[in-house]
């Protein structure tokens, strides 16, 4: 699967972007979708991922009730709504896809989980 990171940008602290994923290829719903990231000078870290139907979702604690992540699987999509943004969360974001199941959704915070990575999208928030 090919995934397609889009809607980074520069905004001010406060503000708001709406980051996508589109995958092509195999069956998107087919996997556990999710969202990390890297800011500059810092190691790679778990935003936010979603269970192929979308019922269950679950945050790093870093963006617990400013981030929803959420997906469309008619649209092969996987959305990250990001409010209140801080110039803390100034880095390059990735989508990835999963093919496990029947893990925990803590599991899913993990970057060896994921079987797929798409290019990131750079996001920008400043003070």
């Amino acid at each position: 699967v090919q995934l397609q990171a889009s809607g980074g940008g520069l905004v001010q602290a406060g503000g708001s972007l709406r980051l996508s994923c589109t995958a092509s290829g195999r069956t998107f719903s087919s996997y556990v979708m999710g969202w990390f990231r890297r800011a500059p000078g810092k190691e790679r870290e778990f935003v936010a991922a979603i269970r192929k139907s979308g019922d269950s979702t679950y945050y790093d604690d870093s963006v617990k009730g400013r981030f929803t992540i959420s997906r469309d699987n008619a649209k092969n999509t996987v959305y990250l709504q990001m409010n209140s943004l801080e110039p803390e969360d100034t880095a390059v974001y990735y989508c990835a896809a999963s093919a496990q199941g029947y893990i925990s959704m803590r599991s899913y915070s993990a970057p060896h989980k994921y079987d797929y990575w798409g290019q990131g999208t750079l996001v920008t928030v400043s003070s």
